[in-house]
């Protein structure tokens, strides 16, 4: 309790990190923020073009059905492969002036997330205009299953962030990892397509109950069932307590390893 007080104390500083990454991120380009919408959009191009014209998904609708599950994807994903690196991106500042570690994985992470929330009112956008049918019920989990994706990938960000500065090559790997873990998500089939005798495997994935609840509340306008967001919520939870104490226990020797 006395560290999340003095998390609170320094709540300012991390709303200042937050501002500065979002100001920051795309400073001197041509389209600059526009990249926030840009880059998911032409992702969504990419992935409809080979998996409804060449692969042939025989999804109806394919590109909602890719679209509300890619962009909290790559919330997730870009939480841990930045974030992996943002106590070493702010060396300095770790070396010079005592403040609670915690502040850097948090200040990273929420910035992402105000990224996923900002690309959303796209999602909405195309939703309309495909003239889907929302249900409120339904609408209204969405900010539930918001919060446990952002626990969860603070907790994997925590972990990654801290043995990053231990193991430099984590940074490295962890863009192979992310991408083996998308095609281990259903985030481009249906989890009804993977094979019974191997789907224990996809339910210790915690993102896969994450955007399956995505998926049922945007795209196929139905309520999420209540074990999907249970198991969401209870392993974001445990993923984030674990994080917290392996960052804690980890962060006493930052100065000395950097």
């Amino acid at each position: 309790m006395s560290r999340l007080e003095e998390l609170y104390a320094y709540r300012e500083m991390i709303f200042s990190l937050v501002r500065r990454d979002l100001k920051g991120r795309y400073k001197g380009s041509v389209l600059g923020f526009f990249w926030t919408f840009l880059n998911p959009l032409l992702q969504l191009a990419v992935y409809t073009m080979v998996f409804s014209l060449i692969m042939r998904a025989g999804i109806e609708d394919y590109y909602l059905f890719l679209f509300v599950a890619l962009i909290p994807w790559i919330f997730f994903s870009t939480s841990l492969t930045g974030g992996a690196s943002c106590i070493m991106a702010q060396q300095d500042m770790v070396k010079k002036i005592y403040f609670p570690r915690e502040v850097l994985p948090i200040a990273y992470v929420t910035s992402q997330f105000v990224n996923m929330l900002l690309s959303f009112f796209v999602i909405f956008a195309v939703l309309i205009c495909s003239k889907s049918t929302l249900h409120l019920g339904a609408v209204l989990c969405l900010p539930i299953i918001m919060l446990v994706e952002y626990i969860l990938a603070l907790g994997f960000t925590m972990i990654m962030s801290a043995v990053t500065v231990y193991i430099r090559d984590l940074e490295y790997l962890l863009g192979i990892f992310t991408m083996a873990w998308q095609f281990l998500t259903p985030v481009m089939y249906p989890i009804d397509q993977v094979p019974e005798q191997i789907r224990w495997v996809f339910s210790l994935n915690p993102m896969t109950y994450v955007i399956t609840a995505y998926r049922d509340i945007l795209y196929y306008g139905k309520m999420p069932r209540l074990e999907t967001l249970l198991s969401a919520a209870v392993l974001g939870v445990i993923m984030l307590s674990a994080g917290w104490m392996i960052f804690y226990r980890l962060q006493r020797h930052f100065v000395e390893e950097l």
